[in-house]
C-alpha cells in the first residue's frame, strides 16, 4: 500500500524522493487526525477521547477498550500519547479513510439543481440507529422543494428551448420569458413546478432504501464506500428510483410545455395521455434518461473527489474542516460537469417525452432524434437551453443550502 501510494513514476519501487514525499504528505493526513482526536486542545490524547471521537462515529468502546489501544502507542508509560508518539506508531500504516475528512467533506444531498441525478447521501451507524438519517431527508426534500419553486421559471424555459428552439426558431432568454408571460401571464413561468416537487419525496426515499440495500448486496464492511463503490451503488440506486417515478417525469414534461387552459390540472393531463396515447406514452425517453445516470454520477463523483483531494493537500493545515464557500463550491462545479456531460441525453429525453404534444411531430427513437438534431442543428443543437440551466445552478444550491440548514436546525440534527 505505501509503495501503491507513493510510487510517483509508477515503476514499482520507491526511491528515496518519493520516500520522503509520502512520509511527509502522510505526516499532515495524521496531524489533521491527531488534532480533531484532541478534543482538549492540550497536545495529548487519553482514553476519554479516543470514546468520544468513536462515538462522534458512531462506533461505541468501553474505556477499557480505549486504554488498549493507548498502551499500543504509549511508549513512556503515561497512559496518554504525544504527537511524537502518536506519528512514530502511525507513520508507516496507510490511512485509508480518515473519519474527519470523511464527515466534513460528504458528498450531499443538500445540493439540489433538480437534474434528480445526485449520489445518495451516507449516514453513520449512530444517524441510522438514533433516526436522525430520516431528518436529514426530510431537510434535504424541504430544501429540494424551496429551491426547485424559486428557479423554476429556468426550468421551465430550459424545456421549452429544449424541445422547441432550432436554427430558425432562435429563442433567446429574454423573448422565452416574453413569450411565456404574454401566452399565460406571470403564474405560467411555475407550470410543471407542482410535479416536479411532489416527486421529490418519492425518489429520495425510494433512492435511499435502494441504496442501503446495494450497499449491502455489495457486501463490504466499511463504513463508508470507496469511489467505484459508491459510484455504482449510487447509479443503481438512481436507476431504480428513476424508474418508479418516471411517469412524474414524462407529466412534469408535458405540464411545462401546455398552453394555457389545455389541461385543469395533474390528474386531467395523465388522463389525457393515457386516452390518446396509451401506457407506453409515460416511458418515453426512458432509454437516454438511464443512460444520463452513470456520466452525471460518474463526472460529479470524480470531479467532486479530486476538488477535495486538491483543496485538502493544499490548505488544510489544522483542520480538514473546509468550511461552507468550499464545500459549496466543490459541489456546484461537480454538478455543473455532470449536467454538461449528460446534457445531450438529457435533451433527447426532453424531447421524446413532449412528441405527441408537438403537432404532427413524428415517432422517433433516440438514434433518430440523435441523427436528426446533428444534420439540421449541428453539435451545437444538442446544447439547446443550455444558458437558462447553468444559470439556475448557483442560485439553487445557494437557496437548498440555507434552506437545509435552518430546516435541520428545527428538526434538532446535530450539525458536524
Amino acid at each position: 500500500k505505501i509503495v501503491k501510494a507513493g510510487d510517483k513514476d509508477l515503476d514499482g519501487q520507491l526511491d528515496f524522493e518519493e520516500f520522503v514525499h509520502y512520509l511527509q504528505d502522510h505526516e499532515k493526513k495524521l496531524r489533521l487526525v491527531f488534532k480533531s482526536l484532541d478534543k482538549k486542545n492540550d497536545g495529548r490524547i487519553d482514553a476519554q477521547e479516543i470514546v468520544q471521537s468513536l462515538r462522534d462515529l458512531g462506533v461505541k468502546i468501553s474505556e477499557q477498550q480505549a486504554e488498549k489501544i493507548l498502551k499500543s502507542m504509549d511508549k513512556n508509560g503515561t497512559m496518554t500519547i504525544d504527537w511524537n508518539e502518536w506519528r512514530d506508531y502511525h507513520l508507516l500504516h496507510p490511512v485509508e479513510n480518515i473519519p474527519e475528512i470523511i464527515l466534513y467533506w460528504k458528498h450531499s444531498t443538500i445540493f439540489d439543481v433538480g437534474e434528480n441525478l445526485t449520489v445518495p447521501d451516507e449516514f453513520t451507524v449512530e444517524e441510522r440507529q438514533t433516526g436522525m438519517w430520516w431528518r436529514h431527508l426530510v431537510a434535504g426534500g424541504g430544501a429540494g422543494a424551496v429551491s426547485r419553486t424559486c428557479t423554476a421559471p429556468l426550468d421551465r424555459l430550459k424545456v421549452l428551448m429544449q424541445v422547441h428552439a432550432s436554427r430558425s426558431n432562435n429563442m433567446c432568454i429574454v423573448g422565452g420569458f416574453t413569450q411565456m408571460i404574454r401566452e399565460g401571464g406571470p403564474r405560467s413561468l411555475w407550470r410543471g413546478n407542482g410535479i416536479n416537487v411532489l416527486k421529490i419525496a418519492p425518489e429520495s426515499a425510494i433512492k435511499f432504501m435502494a441504496y442501503e440495500q446495494i450497499k449491502r448486496f455489495i457486501g463490504t464492511d466499511q463504513e463508508m464506500l470507496r469511489i467505484h463503490e459508491r459510484l455504482l451503488a449510487g447509479s443503481l440506486a438512481g436507476a431504480i428510483a428513476q424508474s418508479s417515478i418516471y411517469p412524474m417525469e414524462v407529466l412534469k414534461t408535458r405540464m411545462a410545455l401546455r398552453k394555457t387552459g389545455q389541461y385543469s390540472g395533474m390528474l386531467d393531463c395523465a388522463k389525457n395521455i393515457l386516452a390518446k396515447e396509451g401506457m407506453a406514452a409515460f416511458y418515453k425517453g426512458y432509454i437516454p434518461n438511464m443512460l444520463g445516470i452513470i456520466p452525471y454520477a460518474g463526472i460529479d463523483l470524480a470531479v467532486y473527489e479530486t476538488l477535495k483531494n486538491t483543496w485538502l493537500q493544499r490548505y488544510a493545515v489544522n483542520s480538514a474542516d473546509p468550511g461552507v464557500f468550499v464545500l459549496l463550491a466543490c459541489g456546484t462545479i461537480s454538478s455543473t460537469c455532470g449536467q454538461l456531460a449528460s446534457y445531450p441525453l438529457a435533451l433527447v429525453r426532453t424531447r421524446m417525452q413532449a412528441q405527441a404534444s408537438v403537432e404532427g411531430a413524428p415517432e422517433v427513437t433516440m438514434r433518430g432524434l440523435f441523427k436528426h438534431i446533428l444534420k439540421t442543428e449541428g453539435a451545437f443543437g444538442l446544447y439547446r437551453g443550455l444558458a437558462p440551466n447553468f444559470m439556475k445552478v448557483i442560485p439553487a444550491v445557494s437557496i437548498s443550502y440555507v434552506v437545509y440548514e435552518n430546516l435541520k436546525m428545527t428538526l434538532g440534527v446535530d450539525s458536524r
